[in-house]
């Protein structure tokens, strides 16, 4: 036993194996046992949970099968108090019974074999309820499909460094979902494939489409504003579905990029005169509405490539948005860097783990592996900044999170800041009417989805609920 763990000054022990459960009572000294009236009742709850379904069906613990039945019930005395989070039983100095995973990630080399979980929750096709909510607290519990890399890790670097490829290749490596970066797809293509953007020749000037490619060739445009908070709600709408897939499946995720590290391309375009000082102080109100319901990444990955390099890659892939274009300069491009370096990198490094890679000639995926293997996610103590909004005392508290993140449409709600003050984000009552009366008329668009007889949908008379993760 770690000296973390001190014995208690009790003499009651069990020789406690997964496999006999055997109580050894040949001690007639009792634990001394705290003031709280149920603490007994309770105590035996949690024991007998642990033993019959979480230490038999999966090594959470990691407990010596001598371990002693008074350090066992000491431990639970302080998750009764809920004085501390939870952390590994035989890493942690204060610790409670609720442990959902090991402190290291693996792949696929060290593993061996793929990762076994239990099924996941389809969380795409089914509302999760307030009855299964219970269900999980009770019987099958979120924490059952955590393991090792249940870990949310985010890829992050300048324009052209090669985050794309490499954040693909660590999820499969790492058994991990990949998310692409968000984009403006996601807000103009709906659920039937058609892409608004074709509407543009209909619509007035200050309504028509703006994304990314419209910013590098225009980046001074009316609609540069409207565009970047747009692309914070993607980036925000995608996060969550990564929380909720982690959430509903145990399987951990990696992201390229993230809502975390828009910030750095809202201070590059404001020092750059492409957003205005109100556009800007409309975004921090709206990141301050909204991150608070968001859990921080664990991992977050930077590749670093110099200016000079990223501007090499710019030419050599000959994106037609990306050539000549008057939002590329040296200036904006060295101000996403600092700004990285400087803002960013520095804050996330509060609550995550960080790793800093030179990829101006790229690099091996390997070896990336090997280093995060080598990280201990569980070593900070409970006063720590690091991993905090991964700490939770118990089963109800995960699976209150879980339920947040699968009630997405609540959250969006969260950007209904109004702001009446910036111009350039207000549009006039006849542009509005023109916009919607094209947009609403546009197919797969004047309904909700599955409503759509002209789509396909069929059935329409039977249906009676929606699609409710349907919020952007």
């Amino acid at each position: 036993m770690p000296e973390s763990v001190q014995p208690a000054a009790a003499t009651l022990h069990w020789n406690w194996t997964p496999a006999s459960k055997e109580k050894n009572t040949s001690s007639t000294d009792h634990p001394k046992i705290i003031s709280l009236a149920d603490a007994s009742a309770q105590m035996m709850i949690i024991l007998k949970s642990l033993i019959n379904s979480k230490y038999s069906r999966r090594s959470f613990f990691r407990l010596p099968c001598s371990f002693t039945m008074s350090g066992v019930f000491r431990v639970g005395v302080r998750f009764l108090n809920r004085s501390t989070p939870v952390k590994p039983i035989l890493e942690s100095r204060v610790c409670g019974p609720l442990t959902i995973s090991s402190c290291h990630i693996s792949g696929k080399t060290m593993r061996g074999s793929k990762l076994s979980r239990p099924a996941p929750f389809p969380y795409l096709e089914k509302e999760y309820s307030a009855l299964q909510a219970c269900k999980d607290v009770l019987f099958k519990s979120t924490t059952s499909r955590f393991d090792e890399n249940t870990k949310v890790v985010v890829v992050d670097g300048p324009i052209a460094a090669g985050k794309s490829a490499f954040a693909k290749e660590l999820a499969g490596e790492l058994d991990m979902k990949y998310f692409p970066e968000a984009t403006m797809d996601s807000y103009y293509i709906n659920s039937y494939g058609y892409d608004l953007r074709k509407l543009d020749p209909q619509m007035p000037a200050n309504m028509q489409s703006f994304d990314v490619a419209k910013f590098l060739q225009d980046p001074k445009h009316r609609n540069v504003a409207t565009f970047q908070l747009r692309m914070l709600i993607q980036r925000y709408s995608q996060y969550i579905d990564a929380l909720a897939h982690l959430f509903s499946t145990g399987e951990g995720v990696v992201l390229d990029r993230s809502v975390y590290s828009d910030m750095v391309f809202v201070e590059a375009m404001y020092k750059n005169g492409f957003l205005s000082k109100g556009a800007r102080s409309v975004y921090y109100e709206l990141v301050k509405n909204t991150f608070a319901e968001l859990m921080k990444p664990h991992l977050v990955i930077y590749l670093d490539v110099p200016v000079n390099i990223v501007k090499d890659r710019i030419k050599k892939r000959a994106s037609p948005a990306e050539v000549n274009s008057p939002a590329l300069t040296d200036q904006y491009l060295q101000d996403i860097e600092h700004i990285y370096k400087q803002q960013y990198l520095k804050d996330i490094s509060t609550h995550a783990e960080l790793l800093v890679y030179d990829w101006s000639d790229y690099g091996e995926t390997e070896v990336v592996v090997e280093d995060i293997e080598r990280i201990n996610f569980d070593r900070f103590d409970k006063d720590d900044t690091h991993m905090r909004d991964w700490r939770m005392e118990n089963e109800e508290d995960w699976t209150e999170a879980r339920a947040r993140y699968m009630n997405k449409p609540d959250l969006m709600n969260y950007f209904n800041v109004p702001r009446y003050d910036v111009p350039e984000l207000i549009v006039s009552p006849e542009d509005f009417k023109a916009w919607y009366d094209i947009w609403s008329e546009a197919p797969g668009m004047k309904y909700r989805k599955g409503y759509n007889d002209e789509c396909g949908d069929d059935g329409i008379l039977t249906k009676t609920k929606l699609d409710f993760r349907n919020t952007l």
